[in-house]
């Protein structure tokens, strides 16, 4: 049975609107989030999850299934919701990858299969809350197949991905394609499968266009929204120099000598010597689950064996007596951990306010200058008419550039952005991109930068610590590349 949408309209915080669409049964589609993230409300309304203002949706009794990061965020709400820590003598990390595939699967032998096809083998009994956002995005794709979907609707599949398991989901995905329908949500040009039958095009949320896959790859969409990112990347530089901080502390800013992470289980990486020095911008690069995150944590002081290991940090040793504080006053965090975190839900106003206090939740009297600085980043996101709504009812890739900015708005010395362009539009990335790369031109913060896409490497970054695996160890260590932009894990 084909799919329907007649006069469909959202408003404020999701701007949408379909005239008409329809979906024939067993075409392929995509849809390519230019400037509006319409990905998330049309896979809420084919999954039920929200219902529209107007308008109405005909999918007859085709089951229908989603793998988001808002389908993520629910996932990780409900094990929340469930945490038995306080009753266990460890810590409850969520219910295993072996445990959620089954559950839904139709048969052993079909949850087997997913847990291979998806090389999630290694991560079967790991809790849910232990994954990377790769391993998380696997698991979920697992979890939908499971449920034997008629259509599969997947919003940016390969995010968080190395290049290894993007190849992987690349292939899988194809050989289901035979078997499943599928609507492809991306803002990434090469993440448009070629199985693709059609490509719908919204403007400012109405559909726009629709194309075929050939008429799609000659659009000259993309021209056009670099050049507008460009210029508006300029907007946000003039107000981050317009607060420009002067930090001054002595090299390295960072020290870490034989750092180790280990759990009961498991050695994540050992033998890590590294040192961050005044005017040094890094990314940081590895596969899934070897540890970027973690080392992150380690500098920024949220994760516990931080204290057990040897770190120096803006000259003071980590367990000398240092509050947190004293460190997160000059750092800026953004993370897909802590948008998962930032579940408290207060004005989009406060959120930005809580980055210079870096709580989650505003619980200080902010000063004039603080709240004009926080209405200026309002201004510049064009959310300032929404300066009161809640952080929770925001699209993701609203809340996403909040978070952003409430990293950059009291102009840290160290900004710290661990994947920073999950769930943005192309448009929203390449802003973000092209202001990343001029605040390292001018030091206007020093970057420790994650992304798994070659394509996202900073011009401005020429100081790479690439994580590599040891077979003797059975774990991974830290090779520094300083000037060499040598491909990706």
């Amino acid at each position: 049975m084909d799919i329907t949408f007649s006069n469909i309209k959202l408003s404020d915080p999701r701007e949408l609107s379909i005239p008409y669409w329809q979906l024939k049964q067993g075409q392929h589609w995509a849809i390519f989030e230019t400037q509006n993230k319409v990905g998330a409300s049309i896979a809420d309304l084919l999954c039920g999850e929200l219902m529209p203002q107007q308008g109405n949706i005909d999918a007859g009794k085709r089951h229908i299934e989603q793998v988001s990061l808002q389908s993520l965020q629910r996932l990780l709400d409900h094990e929340d919701a469930n945490d038995d820590t306080d009753f266990l003598d460890r810590i409850d990390y969520g219910r295993t990858v072996h445990t959620l595939v089954y559950e839904h699967a139709q048969n052993e032998r079909v949850a087997e299969q997913l847990l291979q096809d998806l090389n999630l083998i290694p991560l079967r009994e790991r809790g849910i809350k232990q994954l990377s956002t790769g391993e998380s995005r696997r698991l979920m794709i697992a979890i939908a197949i499971s449920k034997a979907p008629d259509l599969l609707v997947l919003h940016d599949p390969f995010s968080g991905l190395d290049i290894h398991h993007r190849k992987l989901l690349s292939e899988y995905l194809y050989s289901l394609s035979i078997h499943i329908q599928m609507i492809v949500i991306t803002s990434r040009q090469d993440e448009i499968p070629r199985w693709i039958d059609q490509v719908a095009l919204f403007n400012g949320g109405t559909l726009d266009q629709v194309l075929s896959f050939v008429e799609w790859q000659n659009h000259p969409v993309i021209a056009h929204l670099k050049a507008q990112s460009a210029e508006q990347s300029q907007h946000w530089l003039t107000l981050i120099r317009k607060h420009k901080q002067q930090h001054q502390f002595n090299d390295p800013l960072v020290s870490i000598t034989d750092g180790k992470v280990e759990y009961v289980d498991q050695t994540i990486f050992t033998n890590v010597n590294w040192q961050i020095k005044r005017g040094e911008h890094w990314q940081i690069r590895g596969p899934n689950g070897c540890g970027k995150s973690t080392l992150l944590g380690l500098i920024f002081g949220d994760h516990p064996q931080c204290y057990s290991n040897d770190i120096q940090i803006y000259g003071m040793q980590r367990g000398s007596g240092e509050t947190v504080w004293d460190i997160k006053k000059h750092t800026g965090m953004v993370s897909s951990a802590l948008h998962a975190q930032y579940k408290v839900n207060c004005s989009a106003l406060e959120v930005l306010l809580s980055g210079f206090y870096d709580s989650i939740g505003l619980y200080d009297n902010p000063s004039k200058r603080q709240i004009q600085t926080a209405n200026e980043w309002l201004t510049i996101l064009h959310l300032q008419h929404l300066a009161q709504q809640g952080f929770k009812s925001f699209e993701y890739s609203q809340q996403r550039l909040l978070l952003i900015a409430r990293a950059i708005i009291k102009q840290p010395c160290l900004l710290i952005v661990d994947e920073p362009y999950q769930g943005l539009d192309f448009l929203g990335r390449q802003l973000v991109m092209n202001t990343l790369d001029m605040i390292a031109q001018e030091n206007l913060s020093q970057l420790l930068y994650v992304s798994h896409h070659k394509e996202d490497t900073l011009p401005s970054i020429e100081y790479f610590a690439d994580f590599e695996y040891r077979p003797q160890q059975a774990c991974y260590s830290l090779v520094i590349h300083q000037a060499q932009k040598s491909p990706l894990i």
